[in-house]
């Protein structure tokens, strides 16, 4: 159960965050926990939304970005995101179970992918604090500065997400998937 109580509804979450409650449910055709949870401060949720709208927007095709927040979920132990992050890679970004596996380890089975994945792990784990070769290496793939802005973006708003359902242990409402324990 939920640490932190999630409004049952849109209706039930603040008058101010209704609207972009509706719009995620014209979206996705459903409301995810998260967005009523992160609901409950208006501001956080608008935050949130505008963040994810504009990396929508970005360089990195859908699949590197579920790939990197698989990556990024099983870094922080969050089986809230593990388990959106798989229903989403698998059902709209079309990623296997090979794939998923690969990148909750920190990689990808694409090449080009691998690069940004691991990339976006290093920066997790490290906080950030990459070294030179790191980031000689995402350039060496292909990735150019923009692009490596945006995925550490995504490092951060997965980062979190990921400590925003932790901190709430919010309810999951996907097919679950445990994270693995740190060694």
């Amino acid at each position: 159960m939920s640490r932190i109580q999630i409004p049952a509804s849109i209706d039930a979450a603040p008058a101010a965050a209704q609207p972009a409650l509706q719009a995620v449910n014209k979206q996705l055709g459903t409301v995810p926990n998260l967005f009523r949870l992160v609901a409950l401060s208006p501001s956080a949720l608008e935050g949130y939304l505008s963040m994810s709208t504009a990396l929508g927007k970005g360089r990195l095709p859908a699949p590197t970005r579920e790939r990197i927040a698989l990556a990024v979920a099983q870094i922080n132990g969050c089986s809230y995101c593990l388990s959106a992050h798989a229903y989403l890679g698998k059902n709209l970004a079309k990623l296997d179970d090979a794939e998923i596996a690969a990148n909750r380890n920190g990689g990808s089975n694409d090449a080009h992918a691998d690069a940004a994945v691991r990339f976006a792990a290093k920066v997790a784990q490290q906080r950030g604090h990459i070294h030179e070769d790191d980031l000689q290496a995402v350039r060496a793939a292909g990735y150019d500065d923009a692009q490596i802005i945006e995925i550490v973006q995504h490092v951060a708003l997965n980062t979190w997400t990921n400590y925003i359902n932790e901190v709430a242990a919010t309810d999951i409402d996907f097919p679950l998937v445990e994270a693995r324990k740190a060694a």
